[in-house]
């Protein structure tokens, strides 16, 4: 049976996420060691122990999302369960846990430029004064229109129905209370630090950029697919470039998660913390299975 991979975003971290990982393999006790040193703050801590707070700055949450779905992808395969992977994809934060998964980056170079990442968009957060709010019900021509006529973007397609805008704080505001209006069932303001996949997010853009320009990406060992596109994307250098513009561009989920169910991939693992994924999934397409992997029991159940 052909398998897909699919990573959390931002959001799916909780405290306590993975611990049960530490406490059973030995690979994970090296990765959350490694991830220790590299980070310089008390990564272990953060994520079994707390506080939220601690946990919930995009600095901290992303490299804590990226290890945990890095080592439940190890133990997968120590498993003898990914010779029939097909395809991964992930969730903002998520592709690049995807990327590593399939032999783009190793996994200390996606621990890095998940940092980097992280510490530039919590930075952009800073000197910017963003929002973003999910719109519930509706379709995608409203939700642009809506988005275009109060001068802000739209960050995520989902799945069908739910649809994210994002930009400046009082036009988001102003944009979520017409929503109804304007033919969604609701829309709720997010409790996000900034406008993530927004234009107000281009300082982070250009600075990744720089960062990723000298590091080199390997072809990918299986189809990955971009948020940026919501396709299959196979070329080194052009993996790059997405990631760049992924910052400052709409998530495409719901279009990587149909064409990833085309290519003959009825079943997905999704590798992290949470099962928003999952929950996607099915208000996507209810054909499409998804086996969400959170902890260790979760491995040993399948």
């Amino acid at each position: 049976m052909n398998i897909g991979l699919i990573f959390s975003g931002q959001g799916a971290q909780k405290v306590g996420m993975g611990k049960s990982l530490l406490q059973n393999a030995e690979i994970a006790q090296k990765r959350y060691q490694q991830a220790e040193e590299m980070l310089g703050f008390d990564f272990q801590r953060i994520c079994f122990q707390g506080p939220e707070t601690d946990l919930t700055p995009t600095a901290v949450c992303q490299p804590a999302l990226y290890v945990q779905g890095y080592v439940i992808f190890e133990l997968l395969s120590d498993m003898g369960k990914i010779e029939t992977v097909t395809n991964s994809f992930g969730l903002s934060l998520g592709e690049l846990t995807s990327l590593a998964t399939a032999g783009v980056i190793d996994f200390t170079t996606g621990l890095q430029l998940v940092a980097e990442r992280g510490r530039l968009m919590q930075q952009a957060c800073q000197q910017t004064k963003g929002a973003m709010a999910s719109l519930i019900g509706g379709d995608r021509e409203s939700a642009k229109k809506l988005a275009q006529d109060f001068d802000i973007d739209i960050s995520n397609y989902n799945c069908p129905g739910q649809i994210v805008l994002s930009g400046s704080q009082e036009p988001v505001r102003q944009a979520t209370a017409v929503a109804k209006e304007r033919g969604f069932r609701m829309a709720v303001l997010l409790k996000v630090a900034g406008a993530y996949h927004s234009r107000l997010m281009q300082s982070a853009s250009d600075a990744f950029a720089t960062v990723l320009k000298p590091i080199p990406f390997n072809p990918p060992r299986w189809s990955v697919y971009s948020n940026v596109s919501g396709k299959s994307i196979q070329n080194p250098e052009k993996i790059k470039t997405a990631l760049v513009d992924q910052i400052v561009s709409p998530v495409q989920f719901e279009d990587c998660l149909r064409k990833a169910y085309l290519e003959n991939t009825p079943t997905f693992y999704e590798c992290g913390s949470g099962n928003i994924l999952a929950g996607l999934a099915q208000r996507t397409d209810k054909n499409i299975k998804v086996i969400t992997l959170n902890e260790f029991s979760d491995l040993q159940a399948l």
